[in-house]
């Protein structure tokens, strides 16, 4: 029997200067919802959720908004695995260093405040960046302390944390939490690669990362714009799962915008022509260790 790779699909994601270059970005819970099921229905076994403000299109973590989402997924005919971002209100921000002084664009919460959305919708993953990383000029804050609490929170809740490493110390990290307890095997490592400020989509850059992962791990990952596509060839080849989507990625090729069905049959193409097989929802509950929630 062949592999079983899950393909992810990121619909969305968090960021604002998309929105100038691709106008069908999904924006309004409805469109969020309908673009995660055209995905699923491409044969993405996951699927990744970032909000945005409805009117404005503007990245958001508002829990209301979260909730319209999940429901229409969830009250679709659908099996789809639902993966909410935490990755929200992690930025700091300084005005200055002499003296010190945070600016008003800075989002930083406490966890709870970071993570409310997992906790009270409880979807089968939920993402946790593991570390701390500097992003131009803001600071994306991960401290050990504050990646134990939200470790925990999702913990209690039964959501499975998707751990996001964008280098290889991110991995160091990970154990850290493995080890101390806080997140159960096997655990679930995403990639991220080709951001602009983590590590390159390139081979060598993913094997590391591969090589030291802790024992029973299962991984994937994912590269960005137009390594979007080379990278499912290299992690399906090293033994990885998946992702793709708009969050990473809006060209279907040079000058053509994509949708997300068309980057996950895209993915879904390569994945058959390695000769593996793309996992169904039910197949990735499976090997990621979960149940369907909701």
């Amino acid at each position: 029997m062949s592999r079983r790779v899950i393909v992810t699909c990121a619909v969305t994601g968090g960021s604002s200067a998309v929105l100038a270059k691709h106008p069908d970005v999904p924006k309004t819970p409805s469109q969020i919802a309908e673009a995660a099921l055209e995905a699923a229905r491409a044969g993405a076994a996951i699927v990744h959720i970032h909000v945005r403000d409805p009117e404005t299109g503007a990245p958001s973590n508002r829990l209301d908004l979260y909730e319209q989402v999940v429901k229409k997924i969830r009250d679709a005919a659908t099996d789809v695995v639902i993966n909410l971002t935490c990755g929200m209100d992690g930025s700091l921000s300084l005005d200055s260093l002499d003296p010190i002084i945070i600016s008003e664009t800075s989002t930083l919460k406490p966890p709870m405040g970071r993570c409310i959305q997992a906790i009270k919708l409880q979807p089968e993953l939920a993402t946790l960046d593991c570390g701390t990383l500097s992003s131009g000029e803001s600071i994306f804050v991960a401290r050990l302390s504050d990646l134990r609490e939200m470790a925990i929170l999702m913990r209690d809740a039964g959501v499975k944390p998707e751990l996001e490493c964008f280098e290889l110390g991110h991995i160091e990290i990970a154990k850290k939490l493995i080890a101390d307890g806080k997140i159960d095997n096997p655990s679930l490592f995403q990639f991220c690669l080709s951001t602009g400020y983590g590590a390159p989509a390139v081979p060598i850059v993913m094997q590391a990362m591969r090589d030291i992962l802790p024992p029973r791990a299962v991984w994937g990952g994912f590269g960005c714009s137009a390594d979007q596509m080379p990278a499912v060839a290299q992690l399906v080849g090293l033994g990885g799962h998946v992702r793709v989507g708009l969050e990473d990625n809006i060209y279907l090729r040079r000058g053509v915008l994509a949708s997300n069905a068309q980057l996950v049959d895209n993915a879904v193409g390569i994945i058959e022509r390695m000769g593996a097989t793309v996992a169904t929802p039910a197949e990735a509950r499976q090997i990621l260790g979960v149940v369907k929630r909701g």
